[in-house]
């Protein structure tokens, strides 16, 4: 009779033990609030979709990976500006900077740096960019007043030069050759 009780006392320790690791297994964000996250393809100055780029909110800031081709090779300035429109060719539709602190643009600026200034990437000879930059300095939580998820979005724009970091208003980097839309 013994034998008979242990065995459903050993099938339901293993039957609990191994719910148990299935939900430790499972990633849940440290502050206990959802990630947020957008999607958005890249588009060139010909209005054709070259790549896509994510933006994924955690605890470390907003993680930003872009992913695209038909680019001409070197370094390229990329930002984050304060509208999200992009209308080729040019792309002013994207506005200035994200700058809601109403600093100077460039990591090197004594004066500050926009919040949307990020560093360079840089476009293989293939014409290709595989990079992923992480910043604090913006949220994607709606109301907060660095938020590039505001009500008219934002944009990323990639430009055809290095961002010097240090030169107003945009870095000496060049016309605007790519753009993504950064809505909810």
């Amino acid at each position: 009779m013994k034998q008979k009780v242990v065995v459903p006392i050993l099938l339901a320790t293993l039957v609990i033990a191994s719910g148990c690791s299935r939900s430790a297994s499972q990633k849940l964000p440290v502050s206990g609030e959802n990630t947020k996250s957008v999607v958005a393809p890249i588009m060139n100055t010909e209005g054709n979709e070259i790549g896509e780029v994510s933006f994924v909110e955690s605890g470390d800031g907003v993680t930003i990976r872009i992913e695209a081709e038909g680019l001409p090779p070197g370094s390229k300035g990329i930002h984050v500006h304060e509208t999200g429109v992009c209308t080729p060719p040019d792309f002013a539709s994207a506005g200035g900077h994200f700058n809601p602190t109403h600093k100077e643009h460039g990591f090197e600026n004594p004066k500050g740096f926009h919040l949307g200034d990020l560093p360079n990437i840089e476009v293989d000879a293939n014409g290709k960019v595989s990079a992923e930059v992480t910043t604090a300095e913006f949220t994607m939580k709606p109301g907060a007043t660095n938020s590039i998820l505001d009500s008219d979005g934002s944009a990323l724009v990639i430009h055809e030069k290095a961002d010097d970091y240090k030169t107003d208003p945009s870095g000496n980097s060049g016309v605007r050759i790519a753009c993504a839309v950064i809505k909810k």
